[in-house]
C-alpha cells in the first residue's frame, strides 16, 4: 500500500507501509486537542534510520529490546535502502516484536529528514534516535532517559569527545569530526562537547517548541534540533565511544560536508539565508561557470557565435550534472558505465526545455541586441533556472 505524505519543513518523500508498519496519521508534532492518552502513551520512541543495514539491523534491534526491558518504549525505523533487503530483516524482527514499526521511504535520503518523518509517527513522551550500524550501544538509551528524568534538562546527548580527545574514530573521519565540531562551536556556541553526535534524546515538548523551523536537511540532526529555538536547550551529556560498524558504509561524502556547511550558515542567519537557497546558487554558479568556461574555449577556436552559445549551454548542463552527481550520496550514485550513461541521459531528456530556452535567450540577446556574450550566457541560465523551479513547484504542489 502506498501513501503520500507532506511534511512542513521537509521534502516529500514517498512512503511505503510495508506490513510491519502501523497505521501512521501524524504528519506534524500533536497538538494538545489530539494527544493519546498517557496510559497508551510509550514512554521512550526510539527513531532508528536505516541505509542499506541489512546485516546489522536485526543484532541492533534485538539488544535495545534487551536493554529497554521494563520500560513502555517504541522502536521506529526509517529506511531509505536502496533495496528491500534492510526492509525484509526489520519485518521479520518486528512479528516478534509489535513495538517495532518501519516506515520505508522512496525517493528520499537524509537522516536528518528521515528521523523528522519517524518522530512526527512517534507516541513516545521522549524522542531518541540512534544509528543502525551498530555503532552506538544501544544500552545508552536508558542512560539517556536517566537524564532527562531532570525536568530541567530538554535535550541529553551521548557525545564523544566529553572525558579526553577519543572518539572511536580514525584517520581522516576522526579529524573532519574534530573540525566540525570546532565549526559549530565557532558558528553557533553550542554548549556541547560533540553537537555532530547521532545518538540522543529529549522531550516531546521540545520537539514541538523546535518542530517548525527544523531544515531537514543532511545528516546532523542534532545541530538542526538544539539551534532552531529561540533559546539554547538545557543539555545533559553522557560519555560514548563508537564501536565498531556491525554493517552498512560510512555515510561521509561531499554531500555530508556541504549539507553541514549550509545548514550552519542557515542557523547562524536565523533562516535568513536558507541551505535550500544556497544549494540551488550552487547548482546555478556551477552550470554557469561551465557554460562560460566552454563558450570560451569555443570562441577561442573560431567557432560562429549561435553555435557556440548553443553547445555551451549543453556543456553547462553538464557542469549542472556533475555537481548533482558529486552531491549525490554513494549508494545511489551509478555503479556502471550503463548505469552512468542511463542517469546522465535522464538528466538530458528532463531538462531539454531549458537547453533550449536558455539557447534561445543567449543567442537573441548576442545577436539581436548586440549584447556582450558572458551577460548572455547569464541571462539564458537564469530565466532557464526560474522556468525549471517555477515548473517544478506547480508539479509538486510546493
Amino acid at each position: 500500500m502506498h501513501s503520500r505524505w507532506f511534511l512542513s519543513g521537509v521534502p516529500h518523500v514517498e512512503t511505503t507501509k510495508v506490513p510491519a508498519t502501523q497505521a501512521i496519521h501524524a504528519s506534524k508534532p500533536r497538538d494538545d486537542s489530539d494527544r493519546i492518552s498517557a496510559s497508551d502513551s510509550p514512554v521512550l520512541s526510539v527513531v532508528i534510520c536505516t541505509l542499506d543495514e541489512h546485516e546489522a539491523i536485526r543484532g541492533v534491534l534485538s539488544e535495545l529490546g534487551e536493554h529497554l526491558q521494563g520500560i513502555q518504549h517504541e522502536v521506529i525505523v526509517v529506511d531509505d535502502s536502496t533495496d528491500e533487503r534492510t526492509a525484509v530483516v526489520v519485518n521479520d524482527y518486528a512479528r516478534e516484536a509489535p513495538q517495532v514499526r518501519l516506515i520505508r521511504r522512496h525517493n528520499a535520503s537524509g537522516l536528518s529528514s528521515a528521523a523528522i518523518n519517524g518522530w512526527d509517527a512517534a507516541r513516545g513522551r521522549f524522542l531518541a534516535i540512534m544509528d543502525g550500524d551498530g555503532q552506538h550501544d544501544p544500552a545508552l538509551m536508558k542512560a539517556l532517559l536517566r537524564k532527562l528524568d531532570d525536568p530541567a534538562i530538554d535535550v541529553a546527548v551521548a557525545s564523544r569527545y566529553l572525558e579526553d580527545s577519543r572518539s572511536g574514530l580514525h584517520g581522516l573521519r576522526h579529524r573532519l569530526s574534530r573540525a566540525g565540531i570546532w565549526l559549530t562551536d565557532s558558528m553557533l556556541g553550542v554548549p556541547l562537547a560533540d553537537p555532530l553526535s547521532g545518538c540522543f534524546a529529549m522531550r516531546r515538548e521540545w520537539y514541538e517548541e523546535v518542530r517548525g523551523r527544523l531544515s531537514g536537511l543532511g545528516f546532523k540532526i542534532l545541530i538542526d534540533v538544539i539551534a532552531s529555538a529561540k533559546r539554547h536547550p538545557r543539555t545533559a551529556q553522557i560519555p560514548t565511544l563508537l564501536r565498531a560498524r556491525a554493517g552498512g558504509a560510512s555515510k561521509l561524502d561531499a554531500r555530508v560536508v556541504i549539507d553541514l556547511l549550509t545548514l550552519l550558515i542557515e542557523k547562524r542567519t536565523r533562516g535568513s539565508l536558507t541551505a535550500k537557497a544556497m544549494m540551488n546558487g550552487l547548482a546555478v554558479l556551477s552550470t554557469l561557470c561551465m557554460q562560460l568556461l566552454s563558450l570560451a574555449l569555443l570562441l577561442k577556436f573560431a567557432c560562429p557565435l549561435w553555435a557556440a552559445l548553443f553547445l555551451s549551454v549543453g556543456f553547462g548542463l553538464t557542469g549542472r550534472w556533475g555537481l548533482t552527481y558529486l552531491l549525490t550520496s554513494r549508494s545511489l550514485r551509478p555503479h556502471t558505465l550503463r548505469e552512468f550513461r542511463r542517469q546522465w541521459s535522464a538528466f538530458y531528456v528532463s531538462r531539454w526545455s531549458d537547453l533550449l530556452l536558455n539557447a534561445c535567450v543567449a543567442i537573441a540577446l548576442c545577436t539581436v541586441l548586440r549584447f556582450a556574450w558572458p551577460l548572455a550566457a547569464l541571462a539564458g541560465v537564469l530565466l532557464a533556472e526560474a522556468r525549471y523551479h517555477i515548473g517544478n513547484s506547480a508539479r509538486t504542489g510546493a
